[in-house]
């Protein structure tokens, strides 16, 4: 049987704050919304116009605590994921949903009161000793910890934009 493949990717700015709670496992899940917008022209007016589409995210576990504390309203995400659709009751009729299950997230525009993105610690200017220079080792980047909020979509490790 041949597999089939199940990735979305999308860019979008968040249209509410993310609504997070506890399962009753302990877990955590974390919902919110993405608009991604595509313009067109018009063929009768020659306007352009321009059709956001809001895509319904899911995130579990980490991810969903991560979402939940470094997202806001209008923050810019790529989110990566398999859509689902799953059907639920209220008021005694069916509802069918489609949903992205997060599985990578990347924040595009920094910190999360929309400032710039955070900067590195500032050295003090202290004279350097005029002895011999030390050779630092190279960093092993294999070793840093995975619970960094920032996943790079592309090299499938995490990584810390900044």
């Amino acid at each position: 049987m041949a597999r089939s493949l199940n990735r979305c990717e999308f860019i979008g700015n968040l249209g509410g704050d993310v609504d997070s709670k506890a399962l009753p496992n302990g877990n955590m899940v974390a919902n919110f919304s993405i608009g991604c917008s595509d313009d067109y022209k018009d063929k009768q007016s020659g306007q352009t116009v321009e059709q956001t589409d809001w895509i319904r995210i899911t995130a579990f576990g980490k991810l969903a605590e991560i979402c939940s504390e470094y997202l806001r309203k209008g923050s810019k995400v790529w989110v990566s994921g398999k859509m689902k659709t799953r059907s639920y009751e209220k008021d005694g009729q069916t509802k069918w949903v489609t949903e992205i299950k997060l599985e990578d997230m990347l924040m595009l525009d920094g910190k999360p009161d929309g400032g710039d993105r955070p900067q590195r610690p500032q050295q003090q200017n202290q004279p350097r000793p005029q002895s011999q220079p030390q050779q630092q080792p190279a960093p092993d980047y294999d070793s840093f910890d995975d619970d960094i909020p920032f996943a790079d979509p592309y090299r499938g490790t995490r990584s810390l934009l900044i």
